[in-house]
């Protein structure tokens, strides 16, 4: 028991000594001198040389491509975030020149599939779209709509498509259980998609009366779910049963 204490009280030991070292040797002269901050790190930052321009200074002299820009798809993504810092280029225009990101591998930074985006996130797999050849060959990326509208929904909403192209509706078109006009295609966010609103839709095919092949599962409409709608239970694109 004597020996317990003795090392406990030797580890102790360490860690106030660690402690009163550290706060000593590593915390910076100025730290808490007006807030729970380093104080010298105002002066440093405020030091740094200023590389942005802002949006503001771009429009100044682009005034043709901005109004496009302000009116499309992009409106929100500012101009240096796609041609980088500005502030050397907005004091001496002839002389610096911002960098326009001609390579393949600019956009699919934020369209390249990813299972985190949001659904209706433009998305594509850069290795089977348009291999080997640039964004801006067929999109204009101040006015990046589409040279034709999408063929699949996936085109949009890839996560969903991966996930209804391994259940049991993989065969099943979007436009079954979704109404979509031609002009959601084109600008989806002013044309949404409807979706089932009532029990009976998806009875359609599972009902017990239903004129749908035998495999389909069936319930009676009567007493299953009682008033809930289907979708309310079961996950329309991978609707395994729980």
């Amino acid at each position: 028991m004597r020996q317990q204490v003795t090392r406990l009280s030797i580890v102790f030991g360490l860690m106030i000594a660690g402690l009163v070292a550290a706060r000593h040797f590593l915390v910076p002269a100025t730290f808490g001198e007006t807030g729970h901050y380093r104080a010298a790190a105002v002066a440093e930052v405020a030091a740094h040389k200023i590389k942005y321009a802002g949006r503001e200074a771009c429009t100044a002299c682009h005034e043709d491509v901005a109004k496009v820009h302000g009116a499309r798809r992009h409106r929100n993504v500012t101009c240096e975030v796609c041609h980088g810092p500005a502030a050397a280029h907005a004091e001496a225009p002839t002389e610096v020149k911002p960098i326009a990101p001609r390579q393949r591998g600019a956009c699919p930074l934020c369209h390249g599939y990813h299972p985190s985006r949001p659904t209706g996130f433009p998305q594509i797999d850069p290795v089977s779209h348009n291999p080997m050849k640039p964004c801006i060959a067929c999109h204009e990326p101040h006015r990046p709509e589409p040279p034709r509208a999408p063929e699949e929904c996936g085109a949009c909403h890839g996560e969903i498509a991966r996930v209804k192209a391994v259940s049991y509706h993989a065969l099943l078109e979007c436009t079954r259980c979704h109404q979509a006009d031609k002009q959601h295609r084109v600008n989806p966010q002013l044309s949404r998609p409807g979706k089932p609103e009532t029990r009976e839709f998806c009875g359609e095919c599972h009902a017990k009366d239903a004129k749908s092949p035998k495999e389909i599962p069936r319930v009676d409409m009567a007493s299953h779910g009682e008033r809930y709608v289907c979708w309310q239970c079961h996950y329309p694109h991978h609707p395994e049963l729980k």
